[in-house]
């Protein structure tokens, strides 16, 4: 049945709002539906960030960040360390314009996901395991010294965590938020037990989104400490 009430769209067309504009708007309700936060100003930043991608407030009580984290993800954006993802979404919705904030050299070959590849698909039919972990098994190179941004998959973080334990890998930084209900609390305890530079969500909370968002977040970061 047809509503009699005129469309919602046309209060925007008679009052007109950026992207830009609404973007601000939000984050000013959020500043003011928490007046009060545990989060120093510049974790402050990302975890505000992280809400408006989620509109989730329960955020609050779940992330966490290492001593140095904005510190350590600002760097190693500004140094333009390379960044592996877990999972196609991630990839596609991280924003070169925003990493060129940090380092203008960034460019779409700058961000790796493995998932989809032939030989990991094939790997994980031969062993039975999940291709997240023969994903980031094969990202190697990219993990050593770059930013690993772990939003989908719990059993490629398990994974990361093993090359940190047993082969010496060291990620610049590590954005550990995969979500759901299996493997997913232990993952993030054992990397956050790691001595890794990390922000990461406890709990069963995740997801590609809250990934991308805090990258963004220091992404404008790194661009602060370069002015």
């Amino acid at each position: 049945m047809a509503s009699d009430a005129p469309p919602l769209i046309l209060s925007l067309y008679a009052s007109p709002l950026t992207g830009e504009a609404i973007e601000a708007l939000s984050l000013e309700r959020i500043e003011r539906e928490v007046p009060s936060h545990r989060f120093a100003p510049a974790q402050w930043q990302v975890v505000r960030r992280m809400i408006h991608a989620t509109a989730d407030f329960g955020l609050l009580e779940y992330v966490r960040f290492s001593p140095d984290a904005v510190e350590a993800g600002a760097a190693a954006l500004r140094a333009g360390r390379p960044l592996y993802a877990d999972s196609n979404m991630i990839r596609a919705g991280l924003s070169l314009n925003r990493l060129r904030e940090a380092c203008p050299t960034y460019g779409r070959d700058s961000i790796v996901c493995h998932v989809a590849d032939e030989d990991v698909a094939r790997q994980s039919v031969e062993s039975g395991l999940p291709r997240s972990l023969f994903a980031v098994r094969k990202a190697r190179a990219t993990l050593d010294g770059g930013i690993a941004l772990i939003g989908n998959a719990p059993v490629a973080l398990l994974e990361l965590n093993r090359l940190v334990i047993e082969e010496g890998i060291r990620p610049a930084f590590v954005i550990a938020m995969p979500v759901g209900f299996v493997h997913v609390e232990e993952s993030k305890q054992e990397l956050m037990s790691l001595g890794m530079s990390f922000v990461a969500v406890s709990g069963r909370r995740g997801g590609s989104p809250m990934a991308v968002s805090a990258l963004h977040a220091l992404c404008s970061a790194a661009a602060r400490r370069s002015e």
